[in-house]
């Protein structure tokens, strides 16, 4: 065979390899409409069609922008890594803003009622669990800014995970009243975010280990808020910036804490 020839054959491998790998992902997505009492919210599921049997599930709650395109985008990223991922509506149906005033008086709306908070969460949380292709023996929740504190306190409330991961949240302690938590924690924080005080920092860690918590805390150089989402220089907040560096490695250490717990 001449080299041009075994060239050739190569890259037809090649070529076939990649159009298989392309032809296994078939990431599908559906809106999902449920209601909170009188308040319309509308979900965002992703799952790989190509995938037979349960999977684990995963809820995702979104940062305090409302349910846009950064948190869609993470339940399609664990759709692709074999997981069923439903993104939750925290504030209802259309609430969406790129305005920090607006998104402040929503997610405080929602802070201010703790139990309606957890009713919320808990909501979405139903949703996915009642997913034909989630296994309900395997769930977590990932959360970032407000939502990474969501998913702490879902932790907290008792609910049934077996992981969470929070990314640049404000890195709430254990109320006192909690004395043991199921989930693995896993939990991304940039060194330089002025929201998050160091003092919440050491908390956040002596409570976990306070209720005998399995935890990891990456914490990131040169990083400030919100280091995920790739849009967070455009809000012209300077505590608020993407940073690729800490984005990457952060997603790379919630895979490897998920594939163990899974």
């Amino acid at each position: 065979m001449t080299g041009i020839a075994k060239w050739s054959v190569v890259l037809a491998a090649i070529l076939f390899s990649l159009g298989a790998a392309t032809a296994q992902a078939e990431i599908k997505t559906k809106a999902i409409e449920y209601k909170d009492g009188d308040v319309s919210l509308t979900g965002h599921l992703a799952w790989d069609d190509s995938l037979s049997g349960k999977r684990p599930g995963i809820l995702v709650v979104h940062e305090w922008w409302g349910l846009n395109a950064h948190a869609r985008e993470r339940a399609e990223r664990l759709a692709a890594e074999g997981y069923v991922a439903f993104a939750v509506d925290m504030y209802g149906t259309g609430r969406v803003t790129t305005e920090a005033d607006q998104a402040r008086a929503w997610m405080t709306e929602v802070r201010s009622n703790p139990k309606g908070w957890m009713r919320r969460a808990a909501l979405g949380f139903e949703v996915l669990k009642g997913q034909d292709r989630v296994d309900p023996a395997s769930l977590g929740a990932i959360g970032f800014c407000f939502g990474g504190t969501t998913v702490m306190q879902m932790a907290y409330a008792g609910m049934e995970f077996d992981a969470v991961g929070s990314f640049h949240g404000s890195l709430p302690a254990p109320p006192e009243g909690v004395t043991a938590i199921t989930p693995r924690v896993f939990a991304a924080h940039g060194r330089d975010d002025s929201f998050v005080p160091k003092e919440n920092v050491t908390a956040f860690q002596d409570g976990l280990d306070r209720i005998g918590a399995t935890w990891d805390l990456a914490v990131y150089s040169g990083t400030r808020h919100s280091f995920t989402n790739p849009d967070a220089s455009q809000y012209g907040i300077p505590n608020v910036q993407y940073n690729p560096r800490a984005d990457e490695a952060s997603w790379a250490a919630l895979m490897r804490v998920f594939d163990e717990a899974f």
